[in-house]
């Protein structure tokens, strides 16, 4: 019979519980001692800041050089182009599209795509119309009321995209054609005329400048500002660049693109004020083919299609060329399908710009 072996404290059958053990450092003292890396480390904004700061700001010097490029064009090539006729137009004409590139611009780094911004433009600018017209609404009012449209229609994008993890592409484009058909509803399918009510905020002028113009400058500065110099902008761009990663690291993945959806749905229907008080009227087939201009323009800005990467900045730059050919091409004397055309093949060469930049970013981080 063997007998079993005997511990130091005169147990038998049981090996001695070793307990927490502090690792001794070869050169002295404890290895707790040292800096341990910090597991959550990954969480942290990625990639060289040096080399990312320089693309950026060569994006910038590109699309400064395209803008100056195109008004010394069509400055030479016409002869009022370089007239503060065409500036004031151009000026009074981009507020809709910047407001609304702003919030386009976080869906996209978000790694989404909205394309109900006309039709919400134009639901927007309905219920403004009806309850000024037919309900008596002072002009804040109905303001107030447009704006909620807005927020609600994109919290909706956000929710139903979300909820059941279907692609906004397919989301936004029901919401397209449901906020198509409110805005027929609203203004029974006619143009609603509101006249001088509504003017004030179109006509009004700030430092020589539209209003409107200033409002929208101040929109891209505040959206920029969130984007790069606040923690929800972080996660923003985290979310759309390892969506993954982001949810380990405690990003709230879920609220981030409903609350991102929703600024696009406001930023949309701010456009719908912008845009009424220009006119004076609200038409319900108003913004038809506007998201794909858009989109344009923050593709153009060097924003990515695929997430996690753009600038509000530099999206306002791309709808100010889009202003600009436009513009141009119409002093020109080119006609619409011309410039659908010519707009289109701009998209392009962007799209293929952006996936060379892509692949000189993946070669410079190995």
């Amino acid at each position: 019979m063997t007998i079993p072996p005997t511990d130091h404290d005169g147990k038998r059958g049981q090996e001695p519980f070793p307990g927490p053990q502090t690792p001794q450092n070869p050169a002295g003292g404890s290895a707790s001692q040292e800096k341990v890396p910090d597991p959550f480390s990954r969480c942290a904004p990625l990639g060289g800041a040096g080399r990312d700061t320089i693309v950026g700001l060569l994006d910038y010097v590109a699309l400064l050089a395209v803008l100056g490029g195109l008004i010394a064009y069509f400055g030479l090539a016409t002869n009022h182009f370089l007239s503060l006729t065409t500036f004031n137009m151009i000026a009074s004409q981009v507020p809709d599209a910047t407001i609304a590139a702003v919030g386009m611009t976080f869906v996209l780094i978000v790694g989404g795509i909205d394309l109900s911004v006309g039709s919400v433009l134009a639901l927007g600018g309905g219920v403004l119309a009806t309850l000024m017209l037919n309900a008596g609404a002072p002009a804040a009012v109905a303001v107030v009321a447009c704006l909620a449209v807005g927020v609600l229609c994109g919290a909706v994008n956000g929710l139903v995209t979300v909820a059941w993890r279907l692609p906004s592409f397919i989301v936004t484009l029901g919401m397209l054609e449901i906020a198509r058909g409110g805005a027929m509803m609203a203004l029974d399918s006619r143009t609603y005329y509101i006249g001088q009510a509504i003017e004030p905020i179109a006509e009004a002028r700030l430092l020589g400048l539209p209003l409107p113009f200033v409002i929208a400058a101040a929109i891209v500065a505040a959206g920029q500002f969130v984007l790069s110099r606040t923690v929800f902008g972080r996660q923003v761009v985290a979310v759309g660049s390892r969506e993954e990663t982001a949810r380990l690291c405690g990003i709230n993945v879920r609220r981030t693109k409903v609350i991102v959806f929703a600024l696009c749905g406001l930023t949309a229907s701010l456009a719908a004020v912008m845009q009424v008080s220009r006119a004076a009227s609200a038409n319900p087939t108003a913004g038809g083919g506007f998201e794909l201009e858009i989109i344009a323009a923050v593709v153009i800005g060097g924003t990515s299609l695929l997430g996690g990467r753009g600038s509000v900045v530099r999206s306002f730059l791309g709808v100010l060329i889009i202003a600009v050919l436009t513009g141009g091409l119409a002093q020109l004397g080119v006609q619409d399908p011309t410039k659908h055309v010519i707009t289109g093949c701009v998209i392009v060469a962007a799209v293929i710009l952006d996936y060379y930049r892509q692949r000189l970013k993946r070669g410079g981080n190995g």
